[in-house]
């Protein structure tokens, strides 16, 4: 007994425990961080309509693309698409119970019928590039889109598919609200309303007024975000893709596409460049890094010179493989990563550029007290309402809600 040894508590001093306090700080912190995200996003979707002008250089350039593609394909519209396609509207038919697709062209197999939803389609192509009313035309141009790429489903390629993914984002967007017939059309109106004070509605018409303001202002950017998911995701895989092949991790992959007869709109061009192997593997590898780096460049200024790469490469493939639909998608796509500050710089660019050159430039008419393209939201209209005093505001970036703003 006496050799036996008293057992002791384990001591505290080997495994030290945090204070009460400090993991209450720690907890706390934690929270107040990720409220914070929260209410950053929060903002982000609901503050304000973002990329308003990179919105409305898709609508311009996808309706251009499309309308071209219309004009370009007319003498062999019946063949494509018309009653005398090789693919006939009873194949179409049954394709379209297969997989899901349809199409108004079908509907009929007349001539007539078919030349009037050409002609609809080469006006609702013009005006929704326009910008006239915005809102139908957003949903028309979606119609047409894929009614002729289900119709002959073949006859397509990569251009064509993006066009139709991006025919349909744009429809959630404000597309409408700057450089378009639209946003014209809501200058005149506010120029010609002056400072007439708005009625004022009531507690729950202002309510209403302000939540369709919101719910519009959050399906716009969640438009832009899935249009900039979208083609992040396509270059990525794209870029993923390629890195499995042999032929691109050996840099030859465009050797073989510059020999294939298919993609040789000028022979003597691409055998020219077909003399530079080194230059080819360059092109090659760099393709490949910049489509999986792509996603990740984002978010800081390495973003331009990055852009500026894609636009060259596209301009490539356009002018040496023959693809000039595909490579405008593309350069459109891209166009949804730039800033707002970008484009409207643009203007003052453009008239700086012209006083060098010596051209005459009319000077920019001055803009009456809140012409801007874009009234303010509802709440900031209440406000205003209540204090008449305080002047009218001309900065463009507030919104409304689509309906309102593109009629």
């Amino acid at each position: 007994m006496g050799s036996e040894q008293i057992l002791q508590p384990p001591s505290t001093t080997a495994t030290p425990h945090r204070p009460a306090g400090q993991e209450t700080s720690v907890t706390g912190t934690a929270h107040r961080w990720l409220l914070d995200r929260i209410g950053v996003l929060w903002t982000l979707l609901t503050g304000q309509p973002i990329s308003l002008y990179a919105a409305s250089v898709l609508r311009i350039g996808y309706g251009l693309l499309y309308l071209v593609f219309l004009l370009r394909e007319f003498p062999l519209r019946d063949q494509i698409w018309g009653p005398g396609s090789p693919w006939t509207p009873a194949m179409a038919q049954q394709l379209f119970a297969q997989t899901g697709w349809n199409s108004v062209l079908p509907l009929s197999d007349s001539r007539a019928y078919f030349e009037l939803c050409y002609a609809a389609a080469l006006v609702t192509s013009a005006l929704f590039m326009l910008g006239w009313r915005t809102r139908v035309m957003s949903v028309l141009f979606a119609v047409v889109v894929t009614s002729f790429h289900a119709r002959s489903i073949f006859m397509t390629d990569g251009g064509d598919n993006l066009i139709l993914l991006m025919s349909l984002y744009l429809v959630l967007t404000a597309c409408g609200r700057r450089w378009s017939l639209d946003a014209r059309r809501a200058r005149l109106r506010t120029a010609r309303a002056g400072a007439v004070p708005e009625p004022v509605r009531s507690f729950y018409a202002q309510q209403l007024h302000d939540a369709r303001d919101t719910l519009t202002t959050v399906v716009h950017n969640c438009g832009i975000l899935v249009i900039a998911a979208q083609v992040c995701f396509l270059y990525g895989s794209a870029g993923l893709y390629k890195v499995q092949g042999p032929t691109w991790g050996s840099g030859t992959a465009l050797h073989y596409a510059l020999n294939l007869e298919l993609f040789q709109p000028w022979p003597a061009l691409s055998h020219f460049v077909d003399e530079y192997p080194m230059g080819i593997a360059i092109a090659g590898y760099v393709t490949v890094l910049l489509q999986v780096a792509f996603p990740f460049v984002l978010f800081g200024r390495l973003k331009y010179p990055v852009l500026t790469v894609l636009l060259g490469m596209h301009l490539g493939i356009a002018v040496l493989l023959g693809l000039p639909l595909f490579s405008g998608a593309m350069i459109v796509a891209d166009a949804v990563f730039l800033p707002d500050r970008f484009y409207a710089f643009l203007p003052h660019l453009w008239r700086r550029a012209a006083r060098r050159t010596g051209r005459c430039v009319a000077p920019e008419p001055a803009r009456a007290s809140g012409s801007g393209g874009v009234p303010p939201q509802g709440r900031s209209v209440a406000r205003r309402s209540t204090h008449p005093a305080v002047p009218a505001q001309t900065d463009p970036a507030p919104a409304t809600g689509l309906a309102s703003e593109q009629g």
